[in-house]
């Protein structure tokens, strides 16, 4: 009796044949694996690179606020001020970037644990940063906004020792997560309230100092815009702290916001 298929002109493979195809297909999928994973591997190392790239350029900025300190001068030059904004609109393309890259890597390559806790610790620090590059440039506009120079000149010393450690408040939390570093993540979260403390000895160290009975009004409206530049200095050390806290959690999982050490 002769045995008609369904379709006479498909292909059946059996035995040797059909195992030399299995091989195939594993080794298409391997193969497939193996080039997803690359590319996940790149994409995550992009992001890195960016982070890397956009912390650098904050610290740069905090150089120049610190020179701006240092100086004691209320008047800064104009080449100085426009590299300054130039590095503002930096800062916005960088968080924009980022935001999108790590987006982009989760929904595409779906990272295990470990490099999710990295790329979403980028993601947390990329905003702190954006934060302190804002203000970087609201503690700038406030001293060209500084009525009484001399005042300024008096208290520089004060608003310098407090801007240095915030700035290395920055740096440190930085180096934590980009050498893996858990102490400078700690260090950086405890010595927040020493930064509180400063900002409330410098207001008492400029009454103390000020001529009450000298120009009253611009001394008021100098007080006001050095308040509001140590209040920025203070915030920024309080970001620097997130990003030790968004650190620890790459390193360890462990989300320490809201919690004491």
């Amino acid at each position: 009796m002769e045995i008609l298929l369904n379709d006479p002109g498909k292909k059946y493979f059996t035995g040797q044949a059909a195992k030399q195809m299995t091989g195939k297909n594993l080794h298409s999928k391997t193969k497939k694996i193996k080039i997803m994973s690359l590319k996940k591997e790149n994409a995550i190392k992009d992001i890195l690179v960016d982070f890397e790239k956009f912390a650098n350029l904050i610290l740069q900025q905090l150089d120049i606020l610190e020179n701006i300190v240092n100086s004691g001068e209320i008047k800064i030059p104009d080449n100085i001020y426009q590299q300054i904004m130039k590095n503002e609109k930096k800062f916005d393309k960088f968080e924009v970037d980022i935001s999108e890259k790590i987006i982009n890597t989760i929904v595409l390559y779906n990272p295990m644990a470990t490099d999710l806790r990295k790329i979403m610790a980028c993601f947390r620090m990329s905003i702190n940063l954006e934060r302190i590059g804002d203000i970087i440039l609201n503690i700038i506009n406030f001293i060209i906004k500084i009525k009484d120079p001399e005042l300024f000149a008096n208290l520089q010393d004060v608003i310098s020792n407090m801007l240095i450690f915030s700035t290395n408040m920055v740096k440190k939390s930085l180096i934590s997560f980009i050498n893996s570093d858990k102490e400078y993540a700690i260090w950086t979260i405890k010595n927040d309230e020493v930064v509180d403390e400063l900002n409330r000895k410098l207001l008492k160290k400029a009454i103390k100092k000020s001529d009450i009975n000298k120009e009253i009004q611009q001394m008021l409206f100098s007080y006001i815009n050095i308040k509001e530049i140590v209040s920025n200095i203070e915030r920024m050390a309080d970001h620097a702290t997130n990003i030790a806290e968004a650190s620890i959690y790459s390193l360890e999982g462990t989300d320490m916001r809201h919690k004491k050490i």
